[in-house]
C-alpha cells in the first residue's frame, strides 16, 4: 500500500515510528506536510497537489496534524477522504475533539464521567463559577491550550479571580473545572487502536507540579488500567468517533474521570513506558481496514 503521513516534520519520534513499522510490513510510506499542499476542487475529481505531483495514488492516511494547523490540515484531511482515501481519524473527529467545550458536552451526554467543569462568556460573578465546580481550588484552562500549556491550578478565591480576569481581559476563552486533589498531580493516558486500548501508562508530574504532562518533567510507568478505565477509554473512543486516539483519565474517589481525548496523540512516552509497538498496531489497523 501507499500510506502518507501528514506531518510537518519527518524526523518526529512518532512519525519515524510509524514509518519504520509500515516499510518492515512492505508498505511504501511517505511523509508530506499538509500545509504545502494544494487542494483542487473539480466536479467529480477532487485531487491534492504536492509540490511536483498530483496525490492520486495514495491508499490511506495517516493525519498527524499538530493544533496551530488545524483548519488548513483538517481541510486536506477532508480532500483525501472526498478521494475515497482511507484515514486512521477523519476530520470531522479531529475538529470535534481539537474543539475542548463541543467534546466535553458531547462526552458528557455519552455519559462519561468527568471533573465537574462550567464555561461562561466572560462572566464577572467568579463566586458563583467557583460554588458550580465545588469551591477552591479550581482549574482553569485555556479551550486552545496543548500539552499542559494555558492550565493554571488556583488554590484561592482571588487567585481565581485574578487569573479570570486576566484571560477575560485577553478575550481568551476559558473553562473552569473541578480540582481532584486524590488524584496526587498524576493522571492515565491509555492508547486507543482500532477502538481497543493496547497500552496505557500513569503520568506523575514532578515534585510541586499538578500537570503531569511529560513535556514539564513528568515521568511515566505501565499500568494495567481496572475496567472502569478501560470502559471510559473505549467509550470516549467510540463517543467521538476516534478509533485511534489518547485518552487521558484521572483516578478519583468516586471512580475514573475524563480529562480529554487527542486525536493525534504522540506514540514515544507509551511506547517507552509500556515497552508496547503502538506503531505496528496502527498499520495493522490499516491494514485490516484496506482489506
Amino acid at each position: 500500500m501507499n500510506i502518507v503521513i501528514l506531518s510537518r516534520n519527518s524526523n518526529l519520534y512518532s512519525t519515524e515510528r510509524l514509518i519504520e513499522e509500515g516499510e518492515k510490513r512492505g508498505h511504501k510510506i511517505e511523509v508530506i506536510d499538509p500545509l504545502k499542499c494544494d487542494i483542487i476542487i473539480e466536479k467529480e475529481k477532487p485531487t491534492i497537489y504536492y509540490k511536483d505531483r498530483y496525490l492520486d495514488y495514495v491508499d490511506a492516511i495517516i493525519p498527524r496534524i499538530g493544533a496551530s494547523v488545524t483548519f488548513y490540515g483538517c481541510a486536506v484531511v477532508r480532500q483525501f477522504e472526498e478521494m475515497g482515501v482511507f484515514t486512521i481519524v477523519t476530520s470531522d473527529a479531529i475538529q470535534r475533539s481539537r474543539d475542548k467545550l463541543r467534546s466535553l458536552q458531547r462526552l458528557s451526554k455519552a455519559g462519561i464521567g468527568m471533573p465537574k467543569t462550567v464555561f461562561t462568556n466572560y462572566s464577572r460573578d467568579v463566586e458563583e463559577v467557583i460554588e458550580h465546580v465545588g469551591g477552591v481550588p479550581v482549574i482553569i484552562k485555556l479551550l486552545e491550550g496543548t500539552q499542559g500549556l494555558g492550565v493554571v491550578l488556583a488554590e484561592s478565591k482571588n487567585a481565581a479571580e485574578s487569573v479570570l480576569e486576566a484571560f477575560n481581559g485577553l478575550e481568551a476563552r476559558v473553562i473552569v473545572q473541578e480540582f481532584i486533589k486524590e488524584a496526587g498531580g498524576a493522571d492515565l493516558r491509555a492508547l486507543v487502536v482500532d477502538g481497543q486500548v493496547v497500552g496505557a501508562m500513569k503520568r506523575q508530574g514532578k515534585e510541586g507540579e499538578f500537570r503531569s504532562n511529560l513535556h514539564r518533567g513528568g515521568s511515566a510507568n505501565i499500568i494495567k488500567l481496572d475496567h472502569d478505565e478501560l470502559k471510559l477509554a473505549m467509550n470516549a473512543s467510540k463517543a467521538l468517533k476516534l478509533p485511534v486516539c489518547g485518552v487521558d483519565m484521572l483516578q478519583s474517589a468516586r471512580g475514573p474521570l475524563l480529562l480529554e481525548v487527542n486525536s493525534t496523540p504522540g506514540l514515544e512516552g507509551i511506547e517507552s513506558a509500556t515497552g508496547r509497538n503502538i506503531a505496528k498496531a496502527i498499520i495493522s489497523f490499516i491494514e485490516k481496514n484496506k482489506r
